[in-house]
């Protein structure tokens, strides 16, 4: 955000037409910066500083569903390394010819359409998106707190709480990670880090 704002602040020396062209630019430029990705990824202290609404919106989620910052945040990187616009890879048939998206799963927190619709019923805004950080992190603390209410995975169970968002509550409850030990890996990797986050958040200034 702030190499955004210097490369606007350096362009001043315009004509009032100019600077109207300017100012739209400018909009194009913030609205670009604030969807970036965090340049820290793996320092949730570093995250939180270059983007305040983030933790703003990760403290509201916390407050709101009971899961800690750390845990909706480990989440949120394995799903889409804070990419606003993340997208599942492509289907082809007979190995080039392409064929749709593996899943509909979409933005932050890739969530499925059929999930948003849910949650967006039960929870959410009707106006709330994917590609909203708070939106998404939101969608991730209610997804994480049905976890606790259907299956009884502890809010502070990083590792549980993963398979049950890939899962699904039905998967979870028939163990159908127990097939798949490349996904296992991947759950103890989001605990890892949320660990590690965790750790980052409580040294925060």
């Amino acid at each position: 955000m702030t190499a955004c704002l210097r490369f606007i602040s350096n362009r001043t020396d315009f004509s009032v037409w100019t600077r109207v062209g300017l100012g739209l630019a400018a909009l194009l430029i913030l609205s670009g910066c604030a969807t970036q990705p965090p340049t820290t990824p793996e320092n949730l202290c570093g995250i939180f500083q270059e983007k305040p609404s983030w933790r703003h919106a990760a403290q509201k989620t916390q407050k709101k569903w009971g899961v800690p910052p750390q845990i909706t945040m480990a989440m949120m990187y394995q799903e889409s390394s804070f990419r606003h616009n993340a997208i599942p890879p492509r289907r082809y048939v007979l190995g080039f010819i392409p064929w749709g998206r593996v899943s509909s799963a979409y933005g932050y927190a890739q969530a499925k359409d059929e999930t948003w619709a849910d949650y967006k019923r039960e929870a959410g805004s009707v106006l709330a998106r994917r590609d909203n950080f708070a939106d998404a992190i939101d969608f991730m603390g209610w997804y994480s707190h049905k976890s606790q209410q259907i299956n009884g995975t502890s809010k502070w169970d990083a590792y549980g709480l993963y398979l049950n968002y890939h899962e699904g509550w039905t998967g979870y409850r028939n163990r159908t990670y127990d097939r798949k030990a490349w996904l296992k890996q991947t759950a103890t990797k989001v605990q890892t880090r949320a660990e590690r986050f965790g750790t980052q958040y409580r040294s925060c200034s």
